[in-house]
């Protein structure tokens, strides 16, 4: 069983958040808010959800509106004490256009800012003995600046970065976050990748790695263990011999 009694999900609509949801309410969860932006997908998910007696409340919001975050997480805190907010909403850049870059640094950095900082606020509030977690998604690509989408990782690495540092300031009062670096796993995003995609993994497996390791309170959730010796290893060689290696990636095409 969960420790967890209310979990609110960003970007629950595909992907690891849609597999997040469906774990806990196999878990026992009371309540699940799920957001996402396509209506169809997020009501298949809840849908889903409810098999298993869980309540479900869903929002079709953009994560880059800040105010409309804000409502509908205070909104859900209202019905049940929030106990773990996931920051999970993301997109691909795909080709990197002027347009395609600022949605990408607007979903997947101002979506977590807008998500994780309502949550704070509610936290801090909270009491002593409630149980306060925030989990943010970034990604294996976060390590470090990749060729093949030097936007999308650049914004994992920023919130990989400000999950990581929120993680020691938070926790004085009580507040635990986690980062969650996946690798490769199924989703619209991967579903959509022409390049290779080595340790591929399905998004129940990934949820349940990730979810197993929040119950546990890990700081820095990062998988397969492969992926993550390869890119740290990545980032902390000599840039003549990173960029070497990094110039032989296959390009999407």
């Amino acid at each position: 069983m969960s420790k967890f009694n209310h979990v609110l999900i960003t970007g629950a609509s595909s992907g690891i958040g849609e597999a997040l949801a469906v774990y806990y309410a196999k878990s026992g969860v009371k309540l699940l808010s799920l957001c996402g932006r396509n209506e169809e997908r997020l009501n298949k998910t809840a849908e889903e959800c409810r098999k298993f007696g869980v309540e479900v409340d869903t929002k079709i919001i953009d994560v880059a509106d800040s105010k409309s975050v804000e409502t509908w997480i205070n909104e859900a805190n209202a019905k049940m004490p929030l106990n773990l907010v996931y920051a999970n909403a993301g997109v691909a850049t795909l080709e990197e256009t002027s347009e395609n870059v600022r949605r990408t640094f607007n979903i997947n950095v101002m979506g977590v800012v807008n998500t994780v900082l309502p949550t704070i606020e509610i936290y801090k509030k909270a009491p002593s003995s409630q149980m306060k977690h925030i989990a943010i998604t970034s990604s294996i690509a976060g390590y470090h600046g990749m060729p093949t989408c030097p936007s999308y990782s650049a914004t994992k690495a920023g919130v990989k970065a400000w999950g990581e540092g929120l993680r020691l300031s938070l926790a004085p009062l009580g507040i635990r976050v986690s980062t969650i670096c996946p690798g490769f796993i199924r989703s619209r995003i991967t579903d959509k990748n022409t390049c290779p995609m080595p340790y591929f993994m399905e998004a129940d497996r990934a949820a349940e790695i990730i979810a197993k390791r929040i119950e546990k309170n890990v700081g820095l959730i990062a998988f397969p263990w492969q992926m993550r010796l390869a890119t740290w290893l990545g980032s902390v060689l000599p840039n003549v011999l990173s960029d070497f290696i990094y110039s032989k990636l296959p390009y999407k095409v």
